[in-house]
């Protein structure tokens, strides 16, 4: 794993707490400076061990610098101006002057820059609290697995991706496992698309007929899926849903999510290691939060039986049969809804060679040229 580096022990007895202001490692690049929130700057390693098939040391860069851009707009700015080599993830009011409304670079951006796009290993989802043990379950309609799966049916996913999103990532039309792993395959796991009436259907056999005695339901959310939550409010209130978006900052969401102190969330899960399992683990009945990432409090005899099979097992073809039988459970009980699998998006300059794009969107620069 990315997170699991090789670093010197006296380093850390000597920096102790500081150390994180003083990184010393193995890598291609060592730590210059650091201005928290603004820049950080890092030079080439002279002492590092690797080279390139002709023999030559690498990294070929001298050091790299990044700025850190909060705002998406300005970020995109500077990228025009060339005062920045490379963008990640652009968003923002700009994003219908990058992106057509299929995803491809506007014509006119073209000849400016380079586009770098592939699967992301990270799913976008609406989570639900299902413990019946507290109190903010067993007081909400969210309890009754019929109303969410009615939820489910009741939003367009395809239209939501090209209003909002330019169609840069895909609907999820299978389960929780994103595209880009080799267990999601949405002939087997087949998950929810849009159908208004099978949502009206479902709230009737709830005991809610074109909404009648339903209580309001609230969507907790960041302002950069607003939109999103906004989009699927309206296509449910359609339908009889009565829905409130609640805005927090990021690191308050997560708080509360984190807390079981709110039971219908939006949340998103980006793959630590190219595997299902580490999808998966979020409905381990062992792994509740806040000692794990089960979110949801998601608890099943046999999603918890596959899983720990699946574990044990050795061999792909069968592991990746149990990962597909605890996808399609997690569908069928609607502890969440899947979004969108997300893509990885970068903006490079036509003179940066090597950089690449890759489904953990993970930032290698040793092989990187600049012309």
């Amino acid at each position: 794993m990315q997170y699991c580096s090789v670093v010197a022990q006296e380093i850390i007895k000597h920096y102790k707490y500081d150390y994180r202001s003083n990184p010393i490692g193995t890598g291609p690049f060592h730590f210059k400076m650091w201005d928290e929130g603004n820049k950080m700057v890092l030079l080439k390693n002279e002492n590092y061990f690797e080279k390139d098939k002709n023999g030559d040391s690498l990294p070929y860069l001298d050091g790299i610098a990044i700025s850190f851009i909060k705002d998406r707009d300005i970020e995109f700015y500077k990228f025009l101006s060339k005062e920045i080599d490379f963008i990640n993830e652009p968003r923002g009011d700009n994003k219908d002057a990058i992106f057509t409304s299929d995803g491809k670079l506007q014509p006119e951006q073209q000849n400016k820059f380079n586009m770098l796009i592939t699967p992301q290993l990270n799913t976008e989802y609406l989570g639900i609290l299902v413990d019946d043990e507290l109190d903010i379950v067993t007081k909400s309609p969210l309890r009754k697995k019929l109303v969410r799966q009615a939820i489910s049916y009741g939003f367009d996913k395809k239209s939501m991706m090209a209003y909002l999103r330019n169609n840069i990532g895909k609907p999820a039309y299978a389960g929780f496992i994103p595209k880009g792993l080799p267990s999601y395959n949405e002939d087997i796991v087949k998950g929810y698309s849009y159908n208004p009436e099978k949502a009206k259907e479902l709230l009737f056999a709830a005991g809610f007929p074109n909404g009648e005695g339903l209580p309001e339901i609230t969507i907790y959310t960041t302002k950069d899926y607003v939109d999103l939550c906004e989009f699927i409010q309206h296509q449910l209130n359609e339908i009889g849903f009565k829905i409130k978006i609640d805005l927090n900052p990021g690191i308050t969401h997560n708080e509360l999510v984190a807390r079981s102190k709110v039971n219908f969330f939006r949340k998103s899960w980006m793959a630590d290691y190219p595997d299902a399992e580490n999808y998966l683990a979020l409905f381990y009945s062992k792994n509740f939060t806040p000692h794990g990432p089960n979110y949801t409090h998601f608890k099943n005899f046999e999603f918890d039986k596959l899983y720990e099979m699946a574990q044990k097992e050795t061999n792909d073809s069968l592991r990746i049969h149990y990962y597909q039988q605890m996808d399609m459970i997690l569908i069928e009980e609607t502890p969440i809804i899947p979004l969108y699998y997300d893509e990885a998006v970068r903006l490079v300059q036509k003179n940066i060679k090597n950089l690449g794009v890759n489904p953990l969107n993970l930032l290698k620069l040793k092989k990187v040229k600049i012309n």
